[in-house]
């Protein structure tokens, strides 16, 4: 991973600049445990559903703990990304928690301002 500002830590690009990134922590609801196996089926959904969008899912794992499942994707705005996991959790399988994400040369440009 290098430095500057045309390294990015995503790859994501769109129209020349890097798409914001997010985190978003999944927990299943009582219907999503009952349906569980159908959970990668879902998660090819959402991918569907998020690249319609403009977004993409950059990557998804299935995790024991506090959350079922950890996600990370893009999307070309915070209006994009929200709209699409209001779109997931009201099919009432999944609650999520979705934190944006910084990579380093976004976070160094934010440190410029301090």
């Amino acid at each position: 991973m290098g430095s500057g500002p045309d390294v990015e830590w995503s790859g994501q690009r769109r129209g020349g600049r890097a798409m914001p990134t997010y985190i978003t922590l999944i927990k299943w609801t009582d219907q999503g445990v009952r349906n569980s196996k159908d959970s990668v089926q879902r998660a090819q959904a959402f991918r569907g559903d998020l690249e319609r969008r403009g977004g993409k899912l950059l990557s998804i794992y299935w995790t024991q703990g506090t959350y079922d499942i950890v996600a990370t994707i893009s999307a070309p705005d915070d209006q994009t990304a929200m709209a699409t996991l209001l779109a997931v959790g009201g099919l009432g399988n999944v609650r999520t928690e979705t934190l944006r994400a910084f990579d380093e040369s976004e976070m160094a440009a934010i440190l410029q301002k301090v």
